[in-house]
């Protein structure tokens, strides 16, 4: 009898200690869910078109005069990155000509200054041409981010491997897909500034590097940086023509016209759904923002805030 009573004790022993396993399995899994179900506040912080711009426009009755400047810019990302958490920071290309900066150092300073402010990732203007790819390799090293260039085969040039064609982002469970198309610069840069560069349809590269982002690595949010341009009257493809006669891209990020927006343009997809597209000017006069709210168990997603900043001594004086 004692002997069976003591084989009972084991048993339930066994048993308990076996539920109480299942149990925090199940206490886990459910902690888990509950964590990979909460909102994700994203802010995407942007800049393009800044050609060397290092220090603000000169006062000299301009419509430009005393707007920009990299300190500044500086000062606003900081506050911005000891506020939010989840904080990216694109630019959409033509980093480079437009001052002595350029003329005299080559880019070297406007790479290390935008390394110095952290960019996660930027992408080729046409400007970025302007000394050939001997020129964009010539400081590539100074530059601690990478560079996006999804339309751009440089397989058979100096920047053979030099640039990725998308990259993938996760901050707090929620993934960024980014892929850049640059414009085509025939016509725009001397031949023998891209010499060995092949120019891929944007389009095409966007029908099939979209649904790899979206599908076959599950990301959250799909982001073009583009210097194509915001629109024109004939049929050059452009950003509003690429968010029109696409799908799944989020935000496209844009360049080359110089184009002021107070805010991003919503433009509806293929899908009857909204892409927005956003532009800052010039000459890092403007910088933009854009907050998302998304959940990467549902799926929701909404923006939350979008902001176009106005870089100047108003806003220098407000951080101070």
């Amino acid at each position: 009898m004692e002997e069976l009573q003591s084989l009972n004790r084991r048993l339930f022993l066994k048993k308990a200690t076996a539920l109480g396993v299942v149990a925090s399995l199940a206490s886990l899994d459910s902690f888990a869910e509950t964590k990979a179900s909460k909102d994700v506040k994203l802010t995407i912080l942007h800049s393009n078109d800044v050609h060397s711009r290092i220090e603000p426009f000169p006062m000299d009755g301009s419509r430009m005069q005393g707007l920009g400047g990299v300190a500044r810019r500086s000062t606003l990302i900081q506050k911005i990155r000891a506020e939010e958490k989840n904080v990216l920071l694109f630019d959409a290309g033509d980093m480079f000509q437009g001052t002595p900066y350029f003329n005299l150092f080559d880019g070297q300073v406007e790479l290390e200054l935008m390394s110095k402010l952290k960019y996660d990732a930027g992408t080729f203007g046409n400007h970025e041409f302007d000394n050939g790819l001997q020129g964009i390799l010539k400081h590539f090293d100074k530059a601690n981010f990478p560079f996006i260039t999804s339309n751009y085969d440089f397989s058979e040039t100096v920047l053979a491997g030099k640039t990725k064609e998308y990259l993938v982002f996760e901050r707090d469970g929620v993934k960024i897909g980014v892929f850049a198309l640059g414009v085509d610069v025939e016509g725009l840069v001397d031949p023998n500034g891209y010499k060995g560069m092949k120019y891929l349809d944007p389009l095409e590269v966007t029908n099939r590097l979209v649904p790899k982002l979206k599908k076959d690595l599950k990301c959250d949010l799909v982001i073009c940086l583009s210097h194509m341009g915001y629109s024109y009257k004939d049929d050059t493809i452009s950003d509003l023509k690429l968010a029109a006669n696409s799908r799944d891209i989020d935000l496209i990020i844009g360049g080359h016209t110089h184009t002021f927006l107070e805010k991003p343009t919503e433009v509806k997809n293929l899908d009857g759904k909204i892409t927005l597209v956003n532009q800052v000017g010039f000459g890092g006069a403007s910088f933009g923002r854009i907050d998302f709210i998304l959940n990467p168990r549902t799926k929701r997603k909404q923006v939350l805030l979008s902001s176009n900043y106005t870089i100047d001594k108003k806003l220098e004086q407000s951080l101070a």
